[in-house]
């Protein structure tokens, strides 16, 4: 079994994360297109940063992993490097699904606000306000331990730091401006995407 070197094994793990990754949005991406949308902010910024993350998270890894290129950014990998990678990948996956769990209805791919809109504070919620940020921080960290390329292993950081830079200021001014002081109430005994640092 020559043929498995460490490289493989990361590509087939990376894969298989965003299998599991697309099945775990199936069907909350189903459900959530039933309810109906009050306010969306679908600005060209936001647009922008959506075609970015995802060429940083899943495009440019794929490429790679399927055309080889570029080659001349490969690099060696060892067994642990990939096994901490796949671990932080099924540690993403779990608080995704957790995310998907809390929000029901009213999570959304993009800015958007559902009629009936609730905050949601408690459970995964409840010590930061943007559990989904952190799980796909954890996708972008994984992704250079997984995958043997310095341009597609570190695209997913670059990609959605892309988005969360340019969307996060934006989303908290959207609760705000809908929950008012229950957001600000919210903001001030929770932190970003990491307890109690940031």
């Amino acid at each position: 079994m020559t043929w498995l070197t460490w490289p493989l094994v990361g590509m087939i793990i990376w894969c298989v994360c965003l299998a599991l990754w697309i099945a775990i949005r199936w069907v909350p991406n189903r459900r959530s297109r039933r309810a109906k949308i009050s306010l969306a902010s679908r600005t060209p910024s936001e647009r922008f940063s959506m075609i970015v993350s995802w060429m940083g998270l899943g495009g440019i890894p794929l490429i790679w992993i399927f055309t080889g290129w570029p080659s001349a950014l490969d690099h060696e990998t060892h067994p642990v490097v990939v096994l901490v990678g796949a671990a932080i990948f099924a540690l993403s996956l779990r608080l995704f699904r957790l995310t998907h769990k809390a929000l029901g209805v009213m999570w959304s791919h993009s800015l958007d606000l559902r009629e009936d809109h609730k905050l949601v504070s408690t459970g995964i919620y409840e010590k930061v306000r943007h559990p989904m940020y952190t799980a796909f921080w954890m996708w972008a960290l994984a992704q250079p331990f997984l995958l043997s390329n310095w341009l597609a292993g570190l695209s997913g950081i670059f990609g959605f730091g892309t988005l969360y830079f340019l969307r996060v200021g934006q989303e908290e001014r959207m609760m705000e401006e809908r929950f008012g002081q229950e957001y600000r109430d919210y903001s001030k005994r929770t932190k970003r995407i990491i307890p109690g640092i940031y």
